[in-house]
């Protein structure tokens, strides 16, 4: 296991901190879109914003996960649902806000949960993808199961293929020695640009043609 030096350590919490944020904005709009309460707006933003992490956490072996040993992830999704809820009617005509805080919240999850396996695992590509994805997708997944609708990661544009590109950045990166910093820095902005641009473009993978 690599040790984390406290400036890495620092960025990390931060970015996840923020990534939880990102996706926590996107549950609070899901909800309000399917008429919940406030109730149910902070309860879904809550799982949208953790259940990325705490999957990666029991991934990696990290007990209890971190959604749960620290109070801020939740503090974070609680507030941030609250503040939606009062803020939604200014924002109802933004609904390009969803989808922008989802793909930041993409790509920040995804070389997040690839960093934290990096550090335990080392260069182990199989670690870092299954980590980075699941922590990148898990929560929408959820979000959108919990709403009754197909997740969309199964059916629009490029959203696990961009969190996997950009992992696959990530990790050329750091096997040609070219920094943490600048692997984990362009990674995010590979995934979240790639995913941007898949929905300006209505980008998707080839799907089973039905018979007409």
């Amino acid at each position: 296991m690599a040790e984390l030096s406290l400036p890495i350590e620092i960025l990390l919490y931060a970015l996840d901190l923020f990534g939880t944020m990102a996706f926590a904005v996107t549950g609070a709009f899901k909800a309000i879109e399917h008429k919940s309460d406030i109730v149910g707006i902070i309860i879904l933003a809550t799982m949208t914003g953790v259940a990325g992490g705490t999957l990666r956490d029991v991934i990696i072996g990290q007990f209890p996960p971190r959604s749960i040993s620290d109070p801020w992830y939740v503090v974070i999704t609680v507030s941030t649902g609250v503040i939606i809820f009062f803020l939604y009617p200014k924002m109802q005509k933004h609904w390009n806000l969803f989808l922008k805080f989802d793909a930041l919240g993409l790509g920040i999850f995804t070389i997040i949960g690839a960093t934290f396996a990096y550090h335990v695992f080392g260069l182990n590509f199989l670690a870092i993808t299954l980590a980075g994805m699941l922590t990148a997708v898990g929560g929408g997944i959820l979000r959108d199961v919990f709403v009754n609708e197909m997740p969309i990661v199964f059916v629009k544009e490029l959203y696990a293929s961009a969190s996997f590109i950009g992992i696959l950045v990530f990790y050329i990166l750091l096997s040609i020695s070219a920094g943490f910093y600048l692997a984990t820095i362009i990674g995010m902005v590979v995934t979240t640009i790639l995913r941007l641009v898949a929905m300006r473009y209505n980008w998707n993978l080839p799907k089973v043609k039905e018979k007409s």
